[in-house]
């Protein structure tokens, strides 16, 4: 049975790694390869209805899908031929139900008016159900494509497609999460939009164990307690981890969302030197791992060049106690080179992850020299995404891996030091051409 995706034209590259994923998770057969970057109109082969509403129903980059009646067809004559063809034997299954007719138009629309009569020129269906403009049984939907020459759209749409619509995606929860309605946020917090995208990438599941070793305010762990699942965040920075007071800290941003009961903790740790029990396993691990440009990467420790320092930290008493022993004793750090802490995410997601599991992080790359070479791989781990979301002379590219099964080992390709190290110099210095 065909079916019509409306996709949002934000973050086209990422469209089809969402889809691609989330039929994945579902495990829905469709093939979507008819993708089309410039166009927010897709057809895709399902079962049925209800496969249709399990492939978006997650998705924040489609809008809503509906069953195919007619279309794409370059006039509104052709259209109803389509119609008249290939589905009146669905009209009498709809006579008697409740319904309305809408229209929707890319990068145009049309007058009142048009639209009245458009729906006139459908009485051939012969519905007898009552029009109902709120909570109909039924909605009925004209896609039109119009093409923009220069800054102006063409008079007439070049593509008109006909649906019964099946199902809206979860894009509605952007302005459930919108950063700027978020009780505590800081510099780093990720935008709704790309923290629920990340999360539908990285295969983030109800009652699934997900971990962000770079939480900072919780962008992450909120998308993810969203789709159900249960979270754990470390931060080096324990400010972080406090907040800014009682009522703004990351167990606020749950609360605001009732999912108070999907945090399991959030501590502040040094994530390559973790405390995490021996054998415990993540179902995801979910991240935008710091890179130095509006914070610092930085380890617990002390410069080995600061020799007596250390030496000084180590013997300093603090009412007859060593200071490193207590409580209160917060602990000196030390800059951390940033592609060292990508083999270490992926040495510690190779290791970590249950089999099938998913890793997604973002990492920077320069435009004017960017190589694959750049990105790290690890033995067991596949990697299967790499979408880039580009700011002209830089990109932020989400890489996802999946664990592999026992025994399957791939390619272990370490971090280029040299061009990692060198992004934040460039970021600062304006990408100037060498």
């Amino acid at each position: 049975m065909k079916y019509l995706l409306l996709l949002s034209q934000t973050h086209m590259q990422f469209r089809l790694a969402e889809l691609t994923a989330l039929a994945q998770l579902e495990n829905i057969a469709v093939d979507l390869s008819s993708h089309d970057e410039s166009s927010p109109f897709m057809i895709v082969e399902l079962e049925n209805d209800e496969a249709a509403k399990k492939l978006i129903r997650r998705s924040v980059l489609a809008k809503s899908i509906y069953e195919l009646w007619g279309g794409p067809a370059a006039s509104m004559e052709e259209l109803h031929e389509q119609i008249k063809t290939q589905t009146s034997q669905l009209w009498p299954k709809y006579a008697t139900d409740s319904f309305k007719f809408e229209i929707i138009g890319y990068q145009s629309s049309r007058p009142k008016e048009e639209f009245i009569k458009m729906v006139e020129g459908f009485s051939y269906m012969d519905f007898k159900g009552k029009i109902k403009m709120k909570s109909p049984d039924h909605v009925f939907t004209i896609l039109e494509d119009y093409r923009v020459i220069g800054q102006n759209p063409e008079p007439a749409p070049a593509r008109i497609f006909f649906g019964r619509h099946i199902a809206n995606s979860n894009r509605s929860a952007m302005d459930t999460f919108d950063l700027k309605k978020r009780k505590y946020i800081g510099t780093t917090s990720f935008d709704a939009e790309l923290s629920l995208l990340t999360c539908n990438l990285a295969h983030v599941k109800r009652n699934g164990l997900m971990y962000d070793p770079f939480a900072g305010t919780g962008s992450f762990l909120v998308a993810a307690a969203a789709f159900g699942a249960l979270t754990v965040g470390s931060d080096i920075d324990v400010r972080m981890i406090r907040g800014k007071g009682k009522g703004c800290d990351i167990p606020a941003n749950f609360k605001q969302y009732n999912s108070v009961n999907r945090l399991l903790d959030v501590l502040a740790v040094d994530f390559t030197n973790n405390s995490f029990r021996k054998g415990l396993k993540f179902d995801s691990i979910v991240c935008d791992p710091p890179y130095g440009v509006r914070e610092g990467l930085k380890v617990l420790g002390v410069r080995e060049e600061d020799v007596e320092k250390k030496k000084h930290l180590e013997t300093t008493l603090v009412d007859g106690q060593l200071a490193h022993t207590r409580r209160d004793y917060i602990p000196p750090k030390k800059p951390f080179e940033f592609g060292k802490m990508m083999d270490a995410l992926l040495s510690f997601s190779a290791e970590r992850l249950v089999e099938d599991g998913r890793l997604a992080f973002w990492m920077p790359t320069a435009n004017q020299d960017y190589t694959d070479a750049e990105i790290p791989l690890h033995e067991d781990l596949e990697l299967i995404c790499n979408c880039v979301q580009d700011f002209n002379q830089w990109s932020r590219r989400c890489l996802v891996y999946r664990r592999r099964k026992e025994g399957d080992k791939g390619e272990l390709r370490k971090t280029e030091g040299g061009k990692a190290e060198d992004f934040r110099v460039k970021y600062f210095k304006g990408f100037k051409n060498e």
